[in-house]
């Protein structure tokens, strides 16, 4: 287990030298993290390994999606090309799950498994605000559903992994 988590470290640290040396790291090799999106993110996470990162369109918004870890926590963060923290998420254990949250997911799904819970907090006018919880599990029939609720315990997104 020492060295599996040995070779995560290392893995991060290195895709964190090669962004930062300015060479490419996304998958075609054409896109790189521009210093301000790279200055952002270390700003609001310090000390953090990014573990895989991609750039998404969201409209007329170009976005950094980054996936890291900060002192053994896992992490995601969407950082505007401008370098503004549009939001993070943060890996938290069931047990850290409000009741109302909890209650909602196991009257939807009672037999299905919780796969992770990321807590999604995002950034308004510069100040972080709870968005809800994004929560992935799998059925008895191990398909994987992904929901997120409100804090309130409302269902804001469902994905059964149905097509429609």
């Amino acid at each position: 287990m020492k060295r599996l988590i040995n070779l995560i470290v290392l893995v991060g640290l290195l895709i964190l030298l090669v962004g930062s040396c300015g060479q490419q790291t996304d998958k075609t090799g054409s896109d790189q993290v521009p210093q301000n999106v790279l200055e952002a993110l270390n700003a609001k996470f310090p000390g953090n390994v990014i573990t895989k990162w991609t750039k998404e369109e969201e409209g007329e918004i170009v976005i950094y999606d980054f996936e890291f870890t900060q002192d053994g926590q896992k992490l995601e963060a969407d950082v505007k090309e401008d370098g503004t923290i549009h939001n993070w998420e943060k890996a938290i254990a069931v047990e850290d799950l409000p009741a109302v949250v909890l209650n909602v997911v196991s009257e939807k799904y009672p037999d299905a498994v919780i796969k992770e819970i990321m807590e999604i907090t995002a950034v308004i006018d510069g100040v972080d605000q709870l968005e809800g919880y994004e929560i992935v599990f799998e059925t008895l029939d191990k398909k994987e559903i992904e929901i997120t609720v409100a804090p309130d315990g409302i269902i804001i997104e469902e994905d059964t992994g149905d097509e429609e």
